[in-house]
């Protein structure tokens, strides 16, 4: 069954989404800049004890065990109903080591048949490594995106293309900082993703407007661009609507250690789906874009005279 739309013409809107998107963008940075983050075990430094129960655990219980201990320690279910994860930050004046003696013998105090199955401790020395890795490895995609968009469309299309890919990034982790969820791997893992699913929807849309200018010579830039955008609308809302409901799927279902990732991927779907028009097109159409940019170029005549 084909999905049919009745036909937008989104460049007359093309100012307001970028005035739109430029506003939020330099919120969602001001948010970074004065609140940071709620930074993750990886990043300040903590302890994990993992903990298997004879019978299904009771959470609440464990919970009430462990804050004797450390007042905010995490206590999570994962994989299946007899195994337990107690996460708790490192604090300053005290000894990882021994809290982490203590945490154990509250646990089999509680339960002499909690077995321990498992502990590891995180020193926050790593935190800035991981932070400046985090943002290498996103300085790297943006440059690769840069030069493979160049390369395939032209350079108007790269630079919006970019811009479009750190706009939907920035907004999320400002977002992040907003709500103050806490912010781990998992989360730098799905911003990660993003710029490869955002990405991934603009060149869709950029492959529909390139084979378009070329087909219609005589159509002004600006219905080009709306034209393209419309033909290939039921495609990105089918897209964006499945892979949505596959990441609500693992927010409900994937436990408190997925909760970072899916909810990162789900305001980043949103703002992906919103930025390939409203962003990387308009700011394709706001370059002035013209149909000599994406004509094929003609190959020089050999001269083969002596």
């Amino acid at each position: 069954m084909q999905i049919k739309l009745p036909y937008i013409p989104f460049m007359n809107y093309a100012r307001h989404g970028l005035w739109f998107s430029l506003i939020l963008t330099i919120a969602a940075i001001a948010l970074i800049a004065t609140r940071g983050f709620n930074f993750g075990l990886e990043f300040t430094g903590g302890a994990t004890i993992e903990v298997q129960y004879p019978q299904t655990a009771d959470v609440s219980h464990i919970r009430s065990v462990a804050a004797n201990v450390v007042n905010d320690a995490g206590v999570v279910q994962y994989g299946s109903s007899r195994d337990i994860q107690i996460r708790f930050a490192e604090k300053e004046g005290s000894n990882i080591d021994d809290t982490m003696s203590q945490m154990v013998k509250a646990i089999q105090a509680d339960n002499q048949d909690a077995k321990i199955t498992g502990q590891s401790k995180v020193g926050g020395q790593y935190k800035e490594e991981l932070v400046s890795k985090g943002l290498l490895a996103i300085g790297l995609a943006c440059v690769g995106m840069i030069i493979y968009l160049g390369l395939r469309f032209e350079w108007k299309f790269a630079l919006g293309a970019v811009l479009a890919q750190l706009h939907d990034v920035i907004i999320t982790a400002g977002i992040f900082s907003l709500m103050q969820w806490q912010f781990d791997l998992n989360v730098l893992a799905a911003l990660l993703a993003i710029l490869g699913y955002s990405v991934n929807d603009t060149v869709v849309v950029y492959d529909r407007i390139r084979e378009n200018f070329r087909k219609l010579p005589a159509i002004t830039p600006k219905d080009i661009i709306d034209t393209s955008i419309n033909q290939t609308l039921a495609r990105t809302m089918v897209t964006s609507l499945t892979t949505l409901l596959s990441v609500i799927a693992l927010f409900l279902f994937g436990g408190t250690i997925l909760s970072g990732f899916s909810t990162a991927m789900m305001i980043g779907i949103i703002f992906g789906t919103y930025s390939s028009i409203f962003v990387a097109s308009a700011l394709v159409y706001k370059m002035g874009v013209r149909h000599e940019d994406l004509m094929p170029r003609s190959k020089r005549p050999i001269d083969d005279l002596p």
